[in-house]
């Protein structure tokens, strides 16, 4: 399963970047693709004319093969004309001027649409396309592959894994709930579908037949080891590498990750509307003690003008971390590489 892997994707280190969204770095995703592993890049929020500017820097830097991550629909998605964002708004008044930032108005559009994503990654023609929240459209996989590019989904249950194989895809993620940021559930709620990476992992590698890359926990040799052992072809690790200063985490978010603790995370709604894992500050206490959240995508965007605003104040902005964040001692991505490619089986 490891060989198939490496030549499925054409990497010689079975590791793949976890993909960060707001967070990714193409000075990260491609030193690790250099490397041989796999660098990822979130598009979350990206419209066609950013992806396709982040595709040619990321070209710039590296010749080896990067993934490119979109998230899916849901279903559960509000657009501006469906929700009156007024009364989260003023709840998050204090947050906006902590911040420094304007109340802001209603805008047009939440997130870009997902034709104009795909459309930008078909031009951009990443080695990989991974998706979150769903299974592609049978068009999708089929374009993906008429052009060449593996398709990578993630599952947080065996049925979701189930499914994903039925649609096509080449390989698949299963995230347990110890993984940093939003728990991508799609088939069932995210509080029901916490099954931790040790009781995830091989029940999906015995349940379907393309390689299962393991997320959740995984942060040095010997998680590596552990996955390996559990059936995995390879490893997906992101809290690990957002500890690195070549990832585009503030100093004050990677600072938080060095102090955390095994119960220093928490699952929360707070800052996007979905539930997703990282460590508590002033905005997610303030936002749940409020107990006033938009959906989402709605709530993510109310809360992303006042992060961007903030200059990286860590009471003030998305600390994703996961529960190894105690594992994540290292400073350099190197230096991260090299202690995962230790574990691999010799």
């Amino acid at each position: 399963m490891t060989r198939d892997l490496r030549h499925l994707l054409g990497i010689d280190l079975p590791i793949v970047l976890g993909p960060f969204g707001g967070l990714s770095s193409p000075d990260l995703t491609a030193l690790v693709s250099d490397a041989g592993a796999l660098g990822s890049f979130g598009l979350y929020g990206y419209d066609g004319v950013r992806i396709r500017e982040t595709a040619a820097q990321l070209r710039e830097r590296t010749a080896g093969p990067f993934a490119l991550n979109i998230w899916l629909p849901l279903g559960d998605e509000v657009s501006p004309s469906d929700v009156d964002i007024s009364p989260v708004r003023a709840a998050l008044r204090p947050l906006y001027e902590a911040a420094g930032a304007a109340l802001p108005e209603t805008p047009a559009r939440f997130v870009p649409p997902l034709d104009e994503q795909l459309a930008a990654v078909w031009d951009a023609a990443p080695a990989v396309l991974s998706v979150v929240y769903g299974v592609p459209a049978p068009e999708v996989v089929a374009e993906a592959h008429r052009r060449g590019i593996r398709v990578i989904g993630t599952a947080t249950s065996v049925a979701e894994a189930v499914a994903l194989a039925a649609g096509g895809v080449d390989a698949v993620v299963a995230s347990g709930a110890e993984a940093a940021g939003h728990r991508v559930s799609f088939l069932a709620s995210p509080e029901r579908s916490l099954v931790g990476t040790f009781a995830l992992v091989p029940q999906v590698v015995d349940a379907v037949d393309v390689p299962v890359i393991a997320a959740g926990g995984i942060a040095d040799r010997r998680g590596v080891a552990a996955a390996f052992a559990l059936g995995a072809a390879g490893v997906q690790v992101g809290t690990a590498f957002l500890r690195t200063r070549q990832s585009a985490a503030s100093a004050g978010h990677r600072l938080a990750i060095a102090r955390a603790r095994d119960t220093d995370t928490v699952l929360t709604r707070a800052m996007s509307g979905r539930l997703a894992r990282g460590i508590p500050n002033r905005a997610v206490r303030d936002i749940e003690t409020g107990g006033v959240i938009a959906p989402f995508p709605a709530q993510n965007w109310l809360t992303g003008v006042f992060r961007a605003a903030a200059g990286g104040d860590p009471e003030l902005s998305s600390l994703w971390a996961g529960q190894a964040a105690a594992l994540a001692t290292r400073e350099d991505a190197a230096e991260v590489l090299a202690e995962l490619a230790a574990g691999f089986p010799r």
